[in-house]
């Protein structure tokens, strides 16, 4: 796990000179007075890609909340786990790696969904043109290239071996490896492992290059998906639910902003994001941008985007059965995009609300 590059600085307090529109029309839900709730976040961000919350910010919806970067991450559990000790304010991460937090009793909760899976987002898990692989059952004894063990790809690899009728011992003869992805496509074509899990530019890259084919892709296990959330640890939440509110508001925006504006101004408007925020960057990945790949309007969070994770998780025994509830683990109370005049409790919402 990586830590953060730069050490994160205390909270900063701001006096706030007016309530936002939505905080004026979903009420303060409770915790601090207004004009004592920080305005400022602290947060990770990924080289080279721009967060849905930084295109809030660059598009005004964060309204006066402003975002403090503390430095990169490069894996999803160590940023929430930033999050739940409070060195950032919000962290993201696949949703099975929440569910593990969550059941250590981590003080969090999701608020909004940032990344998923669709036609146009998705990973494969790819083989050589020529390879002798063309099965679930032929994958016994070879080594699968992924980035992360016990995250998204391990799920999706068990998943898929599970659907086509391999017994628990034969799926420990499939043997995951973790690859960075920059030598994804190189190991696989070295044959130093023989299915490589690629996604985004790296895929678009290796495709072009050719001389590989898919086994199969996420999007064709599951179809559209959320797949990972953003987290805020409770106490903050509490203490400034004004501020959460505007946060994950503004983040919603930016979403169907994304989902409605045609994809080259997306793309150039990230492209300016980073040239601007002078982190010494390159932006041509961001040309092979095509979506967040959230499936559920604003990024609500559903029940069945973490069951799938706590069942998952559960067969594995990284948790017990029955351990942690779908329901206790989010909240769309702060999510109040495209609800006007409406209180955040007027549709199902969280923590056993849903």
């Amino acid at each position: 796990m990586s830590t953060l590059i730069t050490p994160s600085s205390r909270r900063q307090f701001l006096t706030l000179l007016g309530l936002s529109a939505v905080a004026v029309s979903c009420g303060s839900g409770g915790g601090g007075a207004a004009k004592d709730q920080t305005k400022t976040l602290r947060y990770q961000g990924w080289a080279g890609s721009v967060l849905l919350p930084e295109l809030a910010a660059d598009l005004g919806f964060l309204e006066d909340v402003k975002l403090k970067w503390v430095g990169n991450t490069i894996s999803g559990p160590q940023d929430i786990q930033s999050a739940a000790t409070g060195q950032v304010d919000f962290g993201g991460a696949f949703n099975g790696a929440v569910v593990k937090l969550a059941a250590r009793k981590a003080p969090i909760t999701a608020v909004i969904s940032y990344y998923g899976v669709d036609k146009a987002a998705y990973n494969g898990f790819y083989v050589l043109k020529d390879s002798p692989i063309h099965s679930a059952r032929d994958l016994i004894g070879q080594k699968v290239g992924m980035n992360t063990l016990g995250a998204h790809s391990e799920a999706m690899l068990d998943i898929y071996l599970q659907r086509h009728g391999l017994s628990q011992a034969d799926i420990k003869k499939v043997e995951p490896l973790v690859v960075p992805p920059v030598n994804t496509e190189q190991s696989l074509r070295q044959k130093q492992i023989q299915v490589g899990v690629l996604g985004d530019i790296l895929r678009d890259k290796a495709l072009q290059t050719g001389g590989i084919r898919p086994l199969f892709t996420d999007h064709q296990l599951l179809g559209n998906f959320s797949a990972g959330t953003y987290v805020v640890n409770d106490r903050f939440l509490k203490e400034n639910p004004d501020t959460a509110r505007t946060f994950v508001t503004g983040v919603a925006r930016a979403m169907e902003w994304a989902r409605a504006t045609p994809r080259d101004e997306v793309i150039a408007r990230q492209v300016e994001i980073v040239k601007k925020r002078g982190r010494n960057e390159g932006t041509a990945p961001l040309k092979y941008w095509k979506s967040f790949g959230v499936a559920e309007t604003a990024g609500r969070i559903t029940d069945k985007e973490l069951q799938l994770w706590i069942d998952w998780l559960a067969q594995r025994g990284d948790i017990e059965k029955g351990q942690v509830k779908a329901s206790d683990l989010y909240t769309n109370e702060f999510n109040a995009y495209g609800r006007p005049g409406k209180s955040p409790a007027a549709e199902p919402t969280s923590k056993s609300g849903s």
